[in-house]
């Protein structure tokens, strides 16, 4: 009923009941993994959240005034979890390092970005964000779309332990939730997805 894997049905079950996921496959670095994939979700649901208040803040206001010239909603902007990232060089790195995460977990997810000489900044600045969930709910990553002319327009997280861009779709943990789909339709931006 899920479509899972019985890998991943295991998996999920575990999780769902709170319980510690059976070793399905001999694998000493198991539990490390693990652990390391826990904390960068978590990371990455902390960051959208953070991203979802500064979208409602006077900050913020930039990228609500985009999406509301796009035709959404409240309610749609809600649905999808939209928000900003501010156009400020470490303030969701700081944000989340006194919630608790290195700066290695953060670089990790693809959050922050360290330059030579230890400079760190945010990966994406004064940008509208898309938050990539998974089925299960999970944030993996992020899309930022620029409000100006600076380039690429569209900035993505890239690979990650927990995201592979090849693998992911935007929206499918809302695809989940429909019943007797008859087809799909996959279009190509973030907000091709959200307009239909």
């Amino acid at each position: 009923m899920e479509k899972l894997s019985y890998h991943e049905a295991i998996l999920y079950l575990a999780d769902k009941l709170h319980m510690q996921a059976p070793q399905l496959i001999e694998d000493p670095d198991y539990e490390r993994r693990r652990s390391e994939r826990e904390r960068l979700l978590a990371a990455n649901k902390e960051a959208a959240a953070y991203f979802y208040r500064e979208l409602w803040t006077e900050r913020g206001k930039p990228m609500l005034d985009y999406f509301y010239r796009r035709g959404l909603s409240d309610a749609v902007i809600r649905r999808f979890g939209l928000g900003a990232s501010l156009d400020e060089w470490d303030d969701l790195t700081l944000y989340l390092t006194q919630k608790g995460f290195s700066e290695a977990e953060l670089r990790s997810a693809g959050l922050i970005v360290t330059k030579e000489g230890g400079r760190r900044f945010d990966f994406f600045r004064g940008r509208a964000m898309f938050p990539i969930i998974d089925q299960f709910g999970n944030v993996l990553a992020f899309g930022g779309r620029t409000l100006g002319n600076d380039q690429p327009k569209y900035l993505n997280t890239g690979d990650t332990p927990i995201f592979n861009k090849r693998l992911g779709v935007f929206a499918a943990n809302l695809l989940k939730k429909e019943r007797n789909l008859q087809r799909v339709i996959l279009v190509e931006g973030y907000m091709d997805v959200v307009a239909l």
